[in-house]
């Protein structure tokens, strides 16, 4: 009896949890507040002394790669900048609707190396801006005669976050409130072997394009207002 019983309460407790499982799993995408922000309208072609080259100068985004960026991400936008002291600044976002766990974002660290690039170093910093600080990542990678130091941060919702454990708990933050929080990598880059002035030159070129955009795509694209 008393083992039939134990069974009983393990019964229930075991429909119970999945019964909260399922109506605490958020349902809401938070993409759908957001009015349908397109990549190509919110980022202009033209800022402060940066205009867009139509030619692209660098392969960005790995053609091999196409199939898992596409069911990964809603929009892909990659551009070349350029400013009027010759100065070229390759940028790639990839924003994703559902960041949900079997669609997280797939960051620079593991999809660099994927393409056969080597990570000489890498490493955390915020980056000032008029508007606020931005926790980025910069790494050195190589692929044969071409160095590309890169500037990224990942965005969940409407906070730049870093690191895998940061994301989740945001992820977690707004599954609270029952929202499916959307994304994006915002990914600068730049073809030198000079490190140290390619992060000057990223760090410009973001802080020009935030003050050439109004706040709620600012939010969307940084966390910052």
């Amino acid at each position: 009896m008393k083992l039939q019983i134990k069974t009983l309460l393990m019964l229930v407790l075991m429909v119970l949890a999945a019964w909260v499982a399922h109506a605490s799993r958020p349902t809401e995408l938070m993409a759908k507040t957001r009015g349908n922000p397109k990549l190509e309208a919110i980022v202009p072609a033209n800022f402060g002394t940066w205009r867009q080259l139509q030619m692209s100068a660098g392969q960005v985004i790995n053609p091999q790669q196409t199939e898992l960026l596409n069911s990964l991400y809603s929009q892909i936008l990659t551009r070349t900048y350029v400013n009027d002291q010759g100065s070229m600044v390759m940028l790639s976002i990839a924003y994703g609707e559902n960041q949900s766990d079997g669609l997280a974002l797939h960051i620079p660290d593991v999809c660099y190396p994927a393409q056969g690039f080597k990570v000489n170093g890498s490493g955390n910093t915020l980056l000032s801006t008029k508007h606020g600080n931005i926790p980025v990542r910069r790494l050195q990678t190589e692929l044969g005669q071409r160095k590309e130091p890169l500037t990224y941060w990942t965005t969940i919702g409407n906070q730049a976050v870093q690191g895998g454990t940061a994301r989740k708990l945001e992820q977690l933050r707004y599954g609270f409130r029952g929202q499916i929080p959307d994304g994006l990598i915002f990914r600068v880059s730049s073809i030198t072997s000079n490190t140290p002035m390619a992060y000057e030159l990223q760090a410009q070129f973001i802080s020009d394009l935030l003050d050439a955009i109004q706040p709620p795509q600012r939010q969307f694209l940084s966390g910052l207002l």
